[in-house]
């Protein structure tokens, strides 16, 4: 019997496109996707899917044993716009299920385990332009905690149990493929179904607010290349700073309007604001770079043409 990978949280932004990606690479058989619910019916449909709750330690060991999984993407999350109307729930969701399966390794029962972590775990006090790998990490948000707590537990059970987990901080994500779920980057893909169905796009942020983002399509690439680093290779076991592009509320905007040049914007800064000014707006991410050759394919005009593409045939 093969080895397999399971992804948790296989139905959010992020995790329905790797489980597709993984089963273009590794077959779909090989790769089984679950999560809390069955929401997304075609990815449901696309391969082995287990109804999984995160926060169950049991119900995940059962399915690495019952599929002999050796290999864990933690996806499932609470993020930071959400995590701040539920602070407890996102608590309990984005560390428990970390323990879960940092334990399942140290005991053995899996090998290797992906988990995210984000920009998030910056704060105010980080220095803002070309972040360091290490640096000052004063979060103010719920989910920048859990993410740096987080990030000092993988870095412990790598050096005291020899679990092999690895991390990147993702920047915020945008996809033409899935919906966002509920953080602070989400205008960045709003903006573009807004801009094709009214014409006019409600910002919540204001004009000059600048954050590190990144194009789905990287954001899989970086994640498959990590799992595939040689471990020797990995320099960072608590998580990779990871940089694409970064832009403004203003220059996406400008950069849709090259293709629809009625496209109208009004910036009307909300609660997210103060989380969005508490990041950082550009990343150095060359330790990435130099470990495990990572390297970004799109840049702002490149991603913008591509979405726009995308979300038209829809």
């Amino acid at each position: 019997m093969s080895s397999k990978i399971l992804i948790i949280g296989a139905c959010g932004q992020i995790g329905s496109e790797l489980t597709y990606k993984l089963r273009e690479i590794h077959g779909k058989k090989n790769v089984i996707a679950s999560d809390i619910n069955t929401r997304k019916l075609d990815l449901v449909n696309s391969g082995p899917f287990e109804i999984i709750d995160a926060k169950n330690f049991n119900a995940i060991k059962d399915c690495c044993k019952n599929h002999n999984v050796d290999t864990v993407y933690l996806m499932a999350a609470l993020l930071s716009a959400t995590g701040e109307k539920y602070p407890m729930e996102a608590w309990d969701l984005n560390m428990n299920s970390l323990f879960h399966v940092l334990n399942l390794a140290k005991e053995g029962t899996i090998k290797k385990i992906f988990w995210p972590s984000s920009i998030a775990v910056f704060g105010p006090t980080t220095p803002k332009q070309q972040t360091p790998q290490h640096t000052i990490c004063e979060p103010t948000t719920v989910y920048g905690i859990t993410k740096q707590v987080g990030e000092r537990w993988c870095e412990y059970y790598y050096n005291k149990y020899d679990v092999d987990v690895r991390s990147i901080r993702y920047p915020g994500i945008i996809s033409h493929k899935t919906m966002p779920g509920g953080g602070t980057t989400d205008y960045a893909v709003e903006i573009y179904h807004e801009a094709l169905q009214s014409g006019h796009y409600d910002c919540f942020l204001s004009e000059s607010t600048s954050l590190p983002m990144m194009f789905m399509d990287d954001a899989i690439k970086a994640t498959i290349d990590i799992m595939e680093a040689k471990p020797d290779a990995l320099s960072i076991r608590s998580a990779y700073n990871l940089a694409a592009i970064s832009f403004t509320p203003k220059e996406i905007y400008e950069s849709i309007k090259k293709h629809i040049p009625d496209f109208t914007i009004e910036y009307q800064p909300d609660f997210r604001q103060a989380i969005a000014d508490s990041w950082p707006s550009s990343i150095d991410d060359s330790v990435a770079r130099k470990d495990w050759d990572w390297k970004h394919d799109f840049d702002l005009n490149t991603m913008t043409a591509e979405m726009l593409r995308e979300l038209g045939k829809k």
